[in-house]
């Protein structure tokens, strides 16, 4: 009897799964870079900015988040 080994029901490491394991306090420069990682409009993340308690903030008028606190953040929601 062989054994199966518990990485052949491990998800494929795709591009932003890869970003996770390697980046994951990496800051988020700009409106595109923050709806990116989080796969929404841009509209949505000034939204939550204005509308919500989401880690963006506007230091010097350029949105800001990091990986990790937005990830955060969305899993809590």
């Amino acid at each position: 009897m062989t054994q199966k080994d518990p990485l052949d029901d491990a998800p494929p490491i795709d591009r932003w799964r890869l970003d996770d394991l390697l980046e994951p306090d990496r800051n988020l420069w700009g409106l595109n870079e923050i709806a990116q990682v989080a796969s929404v409009s841009i509209d949505t993340v000034r939204r939550w900015h204005e509308k919500t308690d989401a880690p963006i903030s506007k230091p010097g008028g350029r949105y800001f988040s990091t990986r990790n606190a937005l990830k955060a953040w969305m899993k809590s929601r």
